[in-house]
């Protein structure tokens, strides 16, 4: 029996927000610089659909890739002296996303916009803001990277699309006890050297640093390519890993001539930039450059480098969409840890936070 006013109240409890797929609240890497230019450039980043360019004082801009009238996407359009031209019927955008021109008709509804990100330019590193609901607007500048500036290193670069997830790409930049294997015709080297380098895993709640030494070794084909060794060298390798992208210095110095902890030694440089976004759940993109430090043909030598690192990385890109390809075939049987894991392993637990911290 029902007694008035002792009915049970029944509240709503709202569900949590999904965990979202990548990483949000950061600054991911949407193009290299020298790839504006006089062309809208369309990309899908983070699953959005991006169109990016120059608008007419030099700055860059990043639209939602869909214009307002009929969807076509703007990256279809053109670029002109005042902003981004829609190729269908002609609607002119600025840099705010703006409509300010309607070819055949003076008055512009209000609605007539296009959804703007947040986008800066640093270094020749164009990024791009992908921001939780609590923080829509950047709440930090996007990273420097002094190698791009310093003037102390030349350096190029290019662009991959990867048929694959890009922590993969992560995992293979973690470990480079990969080289002696992957890459025997470019900066590969001994293999043993390579397994059994010393290494020190350092790691906070954003970043991992790996650090390998390999005192000893025969330069590669790409060392000795680009540098006066007179025998056996003593490598480097360090990587800095963090949510948007690495920094991995390479290098080697005659053996027994420096210490590999002096952060000014000498010898041959490669300073790699590695921009991993990614594109969907399964397709990424990968933006690179590689600075060097040439003793003489500078141009010589850096288009030698550039070259060598294209190779490399086209080597790794067969491996890592050929590991993607088998995983989609095998499904998700374990698979074992080996010693050389430690750092990709670490940055995988710290996307894995951020992910929940997003939300």
């Amino acid at each position: 029996m029902n007694v008035p006013g002792s009915e049970s109240l029944a509240y709503e409890v709202a569900a949590p927000a999904p965990v979202p797929t990548f990483p949000l609240d950061q600054w991911y890497v949407a193009a290299l610089g020298w790839q504006l230019t006089d062309k809208p450039v369309g990309r899908t980043l983070l699953n959005k659909p991006v169109v990016l360019f120059r608008t007419p004082d030099g700055q860059v801009a990043a639209l939602e890739d869909r214009c307002c009238h009929r969807a076509l996407p703007l990256s279809n359009g053109t670029l002109d002296e005042r902003g981004l031209r829609c190729g269908y019927h002609g609607l002119l955008f600025n840099g705010d996303g703006k409509c300010i021109e309607i070819p055949g008709q003076d008055k512009i509804p209000s609605k007539a916009k296009v959804p703007a990100y947040h986008v800066k330019e640093r270094d020749q590193i164009v990024w791009i803001w992908f921001g939780s609901s609590e923080h829509p607007e950047p709440n930090c500048e996007p990273p420097a990277y002094e190698v791009h500036s310093s003037g102390k290193y030349i350096f190029d670069g290019d662009v991959y699309h990867y048929d694959a997830p890009y922590q993969l790409i992560h995992d293979n930049l973690m470990d480079l006890s990969h080289l002696g294997y992957v890459h025997l015709r470019t900066i590969g080297g001994n293999a043993s050297i390579h397994m059994n380098a010393e290494m020190k895993v350092e790691s906070d709640d954003r970043t991992v640093t790996v650090t390998r030494y390999m005192p000893g070794s025969v330069p590669p084909p790409t060392y000795v390519a680009a540098y006066p060794f007179k025998d056996r060298v003593d490598r480097w390798q360090e990587i800095e890993f963090h949510v948007s992208h690495l920094r991995i210095w390479t290098g080697a110095v005659d053996a027994n001539t420096e210490s590999l902890s002096n952060p000014d030694r000498g010898g041959f440089h490669m300073r790699g930039f590695h921009g991993v976004t990614p594109e969907t759940e399964t397709t990424s993109h990968y933006f690179w450059t590689i600075a060097t430090n040439p003793q003489s043909d500078h141009e010589a030598i850096k288009a030698k480098v550039v070259e060598q690192t294209a190779l490399t990385f086209e080597e790794d890109k067969v491996i890592i969409e050929a590991q993607y390809q088998n995983m989609c075939r095998f499904g998700t049987p374990p698979m074992i840890d080996i010693h050389v894991d430690v750092g990709a392993n670490r940055a995988r637990k710290i996307i894995e936070q951020l992910r929940h911290c997003a939300r």
